[in-house]
């Protein structure tokens, strides 16, 4: 989930990553809701806000300079010798949320744009969320046996697009403590992302310039990958658009953010290093029930509600009844045993549908769905190999950061979650086929130029013991 706006200080004496004074630094305002006893009437506001990831900031020389670091992408050699010095003259400035990156926030609804042009063109974004009442320091949420609920619209979200939302086992001070003090940014400025895909396109880990090696990406002009890579354990709650949805966890033998180099770091489509890189997804799609998720289907991603006032989507609705809609995700146990999923949509809680696999039952993740899945699609248990859900119940004790984010995919044209993946396997054969997207769509050069006008909003957040969110009364 690379950024594309990664502009980006000479300070011949700083010890570190500067922070940048030509932009204010803003975060844009989002309440959430904590809640306690049950059926979703016992919820607390908290004021918090959001902030983007440092890989989307402008990054220059010197803390007030105008000369770019990093420009397409390419590190400016000069600037960037190597990754210390590279810290120590450049400078992450503050972000212009809804001018450059198409961001904005109103109450409890965050709405990312997917294509925003200002001076240059912006693709996607990702932000993650902070504190009530912190400008330094992120978010966590300790969710083992707790329940997470929020409201998404998707309809705007086609073929090789993704709206996700998902927990990243990041630090709360973005890598502060980590650098030594050599991040001066930390949190306020998006640093610390990690993943259990290891990205390597991280432009700073841990206050240290990724430039040593940095290999800029033959398919995309504004990325590229360093040789270290930055890991930690993740939880995909939602990693959706109209068509297709998935929640996935993805365990790592090592908690919390590490780093990696060169081939340490899990590489594509392989079972080495620290984390699950496929880790167990539970997609209706892919799990047989063709009917379930998309327009028009049971749970249904195109649908309008009328409301006193406005035309409101089925995944949005600011009102405090069961209008609209909301994904609600049960991660039972503690330690974690089981993650179910509920939709809340028109009035009615439906619960999710059933595996129709060979060989794989049920409606949830637990460790043994996850292993009847591996072995029914013919696929490597990587995920019980990093860990399964006791390696993820431990993340979750730990607690994770909430991100939110809008993207499409350079590296496998999002078919993984909308449409026969991997190419080399018939699409007939168990797993392969997971929406109805055609194996030639999701290039980014077609949904950039086709789908400009996409986006994505994420509302009314919910999180407490398990029932307190909502009530679910009779699941269908």
């Amino acid at each position: 989930m690379s950024g594309l706006l990664v502009l980006a200080a000479l300070l011949p004496f700083a010890v570190g990553q500067l922070v940048g004074t030509n932009q204010a630094e803003n975060h844009p305002t989002m309440t959430w809701q904590k809640c306690t006893g049950t059926g979703g009437n016992s919820c607390t506001t908290q004021s918090a806000s959001v902030v983007i990831d440092a890989n989307w900031r402008w990054l220059h020389q010197g803390a007030s300079g105008f000369t770019n670091c990093y420009t397409g992408n390419t590190w400016d050699a000069s600037i960037c010798p190597d990754g210390k010095t590279c810290a120590a003259n450049c400078a992450l400035d503050g972000a212009d949320y809804s001018g450059t990156y198409g961001i904005s926030t109103s109450g409890n609804a965050l709405t990312m744009k997917f294509v925003t042009v200002s001076q240059q063109p912006n693709i996607g974004s990702r932000v993650y969320l902070m504190a009530p009442g912190s400008q330094t320091a992120y978010q966590t949420f300790q969710f083992a046996n707790q329940e997470f609920r929020f409201d998404v619209d998707v309809s705007q979200l086609p073929c090789g697009l993704n709206g996700a939302l998902y927990f990243s086992q990041m630090d709360a001070d973005g890598g502060v403590a980590k650098s030594n003090g050599a991040n001066k940014a930390g949190a306020k400025y998006g640093t610390g992302y990690c993943d259990a895909q290891c990205p390597r396109d991280i432009k700073f880990i841990n206050g240290v310039a990724n430039s040593a090696g940095w290999q800029a990406s033959p398919n995309d002009t504004n990325a590229g990958t360093g040789t270290m890579g930055t890991c930690c354990p993740e939880m995909d709650v939602w990693e959706a658009n109209s068509v297709s949805a998935a929640f996935t966890p993805h365990p790592c033998t090592t908690q919390g953010q590490s780093t990696c180099t060169g081939t340490s770091c899990s590489q594509p489509n392989s079972t080495q290093g620290t984390c699950d890189q496929a880790g167990c997804d539970f997609n209706s799609y892919r799990m047989g029930n063709t009917a379930f998720y998309g327009p028009g289907k049971t749970v249904n991603t195109q649908q309008k509600f009328t409301e006193p006032g406005s035309l409101l989507s089925p995944f949005l609705s600011p009102f405090p009844s069961n209008h609209g809609g909301s994904v609600v995700t049960q991660f039972i146990g503690n330690p974690i045993n089981q993650i179910k999923r509920f939709y809340v949509q028109n009035g009615k809680v439906i619960s999710n549908s059933n595996s129709t696999i060979s060989g794989v039952s049920g409606n949830s993740i637990t460790d043994s769905f996850c292993a009847a899945q591996k072995t029914a699609f013919g696929d490597s248990n990587t995920f019980s190999q990093k860990g399964g859900l006791a390696g993820i119940s431990k993340s979750a004790s730990a607690g994770m950061v909430l991100v939110m984010s809008i993207w499409d995919d350079h590296a496998a044209n999002m078919l993984w979650l909308d449409a026969p993946y991997p190419p080399n396997k018939s699409a007939s054969s168990p797993g392969v086929t997971r929406g109805t997207c055609s194996p030639s769509s999701g290039a980014p050069k077609d949904v950039e130029s086709n789908n400009a006008n996409a986006q994505v909003t994420y509302s009314n957040i919910k999180f407490g013991p398990i029932g307190s969110t909502f009530a679910q009364g009779s699941a269908q």
